[in-house]
């Protein structure tokens, strides 16, 4: 009985985390700094995962900045990313 209640539980915690929205993703040098200025990179929901890691792979040290799109608002619990 307590497997059930858990696993319903996880299921319902995990659906309130799933991102909703547009978001605008800027990638910055550890100073702040753009690093790609003429790149305009928008992702909806949980793409910016894929965002994400793609600007980390191709800027290791970069910052990565997710702000919505409609306010302009940095996504506190996903940014500033540091990547590695």
């Amino acid at each position: 009985m307590w497997k059930k209640v858990l696993l319903t539980s996880l299921v319902m915690l995990t659906g309130c985390l799933t991102l909703h929205g547009s978001y605008r993703i800027t990638v910055e040098d550890k100073d702040g700094k753009p690093i790609n200025a003429k790149l305009d990179l928008y992702a909806e929901g949980s793409g910016i995962y894929t965002v994400r890691n793609s600007m980390c792979s191709v800027y290791p040290g970069a910052v990565i900045r997710i702000r919505d799109s409609n306010t302009n608002q940095e996504l506190k619990s996903e940014s500033p990313y540091h990547c590695r």
